[in-house]
């Protein structure tokens, strides 16, 4: 698979994406953790390739619940939290249970000494005390599946807490129970509206207050399900709600607030389960700036990650990323309720030239294919539409065809294009009666078609009948009051639908056994030290990747005779496992094109590494390599994400513009080109100014060897860097001319 023939990787990815279809994978599977004798399948460093998805059921709908700390006291802090949490049990039909030492009844239930007193296994245990870990020590023998502890002062406080922390963990394990928190709150416990349709949202938050924006959805009529405030995530995390989510039926869409994430091997199996399953996940997570990040930190006491590699990951597995939390509600609404797109074009349809011009430009600007209505289709608008209005898209209708019969022959119209995906109709601002007519002839349209409508309702008052009853009663019409949050959502719908469509998870094809590559570059590995340029090539070529002609010498003559068999013109380096940036220091010779020149080039390059104290392994003398266009493609180690791979533009320029691209392996050739597509500079590898085009199925064959290296020697190799990689013009490959390797 790794031989030296360049295409054998990315033939075989092309074969498994035609497998895959035109239709997103569907995968059923039980919401039960497997039995001991299930085999997961691991890849070659060992680690899961599926989320393994814990049977929450009994978390959110216990049979029976045990209330530790109970009580009925007037002004306790524990009293109000009780009888929500009876509230709540009525409403689940779960028996409750109150604990507290002292009470013998709490409002009016039989109130049980200890946890040893409980009548029966209970399914879910509240923990209502400052120190949790003696009753987990308690509930260990009783069989408990699950326990929510409230209690603070754990990671987000710092190294005592952090150390708190682990040793609740660590009981938790032994115990055998899932936890919740700790540093959570009653919001899994909360009153879900039983009188909404359709699919529904699954909320999960890291703080329970960023999540109210979304709850209070219902209001608008959108459904939603569960809500999971994970807290610290000392056992259960998002990573696990979010694979049980993507398995549950009645939900349309996830929606997350991140603050940090514990592991991020995690979480992309559960992307990759969601994704699996055409469940959309909509997240907020913050961490982009250094303030943000520390302040997750505080708050949660997890790794926020570098955000260029969350970014990354997000989007390599389909999370949709959003800023705010006006956003996080309206994308997930969106991507809840509408059917899959019949089209991917966008008409904007408005009573104002102005209107429709200035959402066309954001539109566009944000990606969204906008396409000219072929002139037939323009003409039938122009029976009911002024001729001197522009009707191309957008679709100006001077405002008073809205008020008669010609409002819906128009919106019919436009629908029947099919190259129409969605219609948007911004109203600026509230016009009745004609506002009116036109959204109920909008909704009344929604109901007889499969394409997405949506409408941006702009007046700042919002208690308009159309808007309050017409717009928000329709289960149809996604209502934005921005046009930001709704290019936002409907560009996330389409892209959603783009990505499942296409989706192969790439957890399949992971490598399980190591490689006979692996077992040659083991061997060339030192722990805990750099290599030397010469020991980093050698890496490269046991997997693949093509280096110049060069040979290592320790002696002026010896460099003479390299450079004949190389062949002048050369190249003349300093090799040392101790050798960062050689330029910098003088030692590297290029353009050496007689004997004379070697000998000087010798003597200068050992005198420099004398003089500098460097020790030297010997002298590279390479064979050089000229036209091209220079890349750079690394490996480094990420704190959440663990071993990452970087492409982009090489030699000073990496350093100057860090126009570079990142994913988190394992993926595939479609990744490895979509990396390429996102750098400013991808037009250097199309040829401009004359040069010819480069080999760009050779540089994707780089980085997919160099994602195997990654995934094989993971846990040995701290950082990788080619640069440059010098990509020659389409059809003669890609050589690697330096390269940095360090080993951990």
């Amino acid at each position: 698979m790794l031989g030296s023939t360049h295409g054998t990787l990315t033939t075989d990815f092309r074969a498994r994406v035609e497998a895959c279809g035109e239709t997103p994978r569907t995968a059923v599977h039980s919401s039960a953790a497997p039995s001991a004798d299930d085999a997961i399948p691991m890849d070659v460093s060992g680690r899961p390739l599926h989320a393994d998805v814990p049977d929450l059921d009994r978390f959110f709908r216990p049979e029976s619940v045990a209330v530790i700390g109970a009580s009925d006291a007037e002004g306790k802090p524990n009293t109000g939290i009780t009888r929500q949490l009876i509230a709540w049990a009525d409403r689940v039909g779960a028996r409750i249970h109150p604990v507290h030492p002292t009470r013998p009844t709490v409002f009016g239930l039989a109130c049980h000494a200890s946890v040893a007193d409980l009548p029966e296994q209970v399914d879910l245990a509240v923990l209502l005390v400052s120190d949790p870990l003696p009753v987990i020590e308690e509930l260990a023998d009783t069989k408990v599946k699950f326990a929510v502890a409230f209690a603070s002062g754990f990671a987000e406080t710092g190294g005592a807490g952090a150390a708190a922390q682990d040793r609740l963990a660590a009981a938790v394990r032994r115990s055998g129970l899932r936890l919740l928190g700790p540093n959570t709150n009653l919001n899994a416990f909360e009153e879900f509206r039983d009188d909404l349709d359709g699919p529904a949202i699954a909320l999960i938050t890291q703080s329970g207050h960023q999540g109210r924006p979304v709850y209070t959805l219902q209001e608008l009529g959108i459904r939603l399900s569960h809500w999971a405030p994970t807290g610290n995530e000392a056992d259960l995390e998002t990573s696990d709600f979010i694979s049980y989510f993507a398995e549950q039926p009645e939900v349309g869409a996830i929606a997350c607030y991140v603050e940090g994430l514990k592991d991020g091997r995690s979480f992309l199996l559960a992307a990759d389960r969601a994704a699996r399953n055409g469940v959309p996940v909509v997240a907020v997570k913050v961490g982009r700036t250094e303030t943000g990040a520390r302040m997750a930190a505080s708050h949660t006491g997890k790794l926020t990650g570098a955000d260029t590699v969350v970014d990354a990951a997000m989007r390599q597995f389909g999370v949709i990323r959003v800023d705010g939390l006006d956003e996080l509600q309206d994308t997930a609404a969106l991507l809840a309720r509408a059917r899959r797109p019949e089209a991917d074009g966008v008409v904007v349809y408005s009573i104002s030239g102005g209107t429709g011009a200035h959402f066309s430009d954001l539109a566009t600007e944000a990606g969204l294919h906008l396409p000219t209505l072929s002139q037939a289709k323009q003409d039938e608008l122009h029976q009911w539409i002024p001729p001197y209005l522009n009707v191309a898209n957008p679709v100006d209708n001077g405002g008073h065809p809205v008020g008669d019969w010609r409002g819906r022959k128009i919106i019919d119209a436009i629908l029947a294009d099919p190259s129409v995906g969605v219609l948007i109709c911004p109203i600026t601002g509230p016009f009745p009666p004609m506002s009116d007519r036109l959204a109920q002839d909008l909704v009344d349209a929604a109901e007889q078609t499969d394409k997405l409508i949506c409408v941006i309702w702009g007046s700042p008052v919002g208690t308009e009948d159309a808007y309050r009853t017409t717009l928000l009663g329709s289960s149809r019409v996604a209502t934005f009051r921005t046009f930001g949050n709704c290019i936002t959502a409907v560009r996330a719908y389409l892209g959603h639908h783009r990505f499942t469509a296409r989706y192969c998870s790439p957890f399949e094809d992971a490598p399980r056994t190591p490689s006979p590559s692996y077992r040659k570059a083991q061997a060339l590995m030192r722990p805990g030290q750099q290599l030397s340029e010469h020991a980093a090539k050698q890496l490269l070529r046991a997997y693949g990747i093509r280096v110049p002609r060069e040979q290592l010498v320790t002696s002026a003559a010896a460099a003479v005779r390299a450079a004949g068999l190389v062949g002048y013109p050369v190249v003349m380096k300093a090799s040392g496992p101790q050798l960062g940036h050689k330029t910098e220091l003088g030692l590297v010779k290029i353009g050496l094109t007689s004997a004379s020149q070697i000998r000087d080039a010798y003597r200068e390059l050992t005198d420099i590494a004398r003089y500098e104290n460097v020790p030297l392994d010997g002298i590279l003398v390479c064979q050089m390599v000229e036209r091209g266009v220079e890349m750079v493609v690394g490996v480094t180690q990420d704190d959440l994400f663990g071993p990452t791979v970087t492409v982009g533009l090489g030699g000073v320029l990496v350093e100057v513009l860090h126009d570079a691209a990142v994913r988190v392996p394992p993926f595939g050739e479609d990744q490895a080109r979509a990396m390429l597509t996102e750098l400013r500079g991808h037009a250097l590898l199309e040829g401009v100014r004359g040069a010819p085009p480069a080999d760009v199925d050779a540089l994707v064959e780089v980085v997919l060897r160099i994602q195997r290296m990654a995934l094989e020697l993971g846990d040995e190799l701290s950082e990788l860097d080619i640069n440059p990689l010098m990509v020659l013009p389409r059809g003669q490959g890609a050589v690697a001319l330096d390269a940095l390797a360090i080993c951990r």
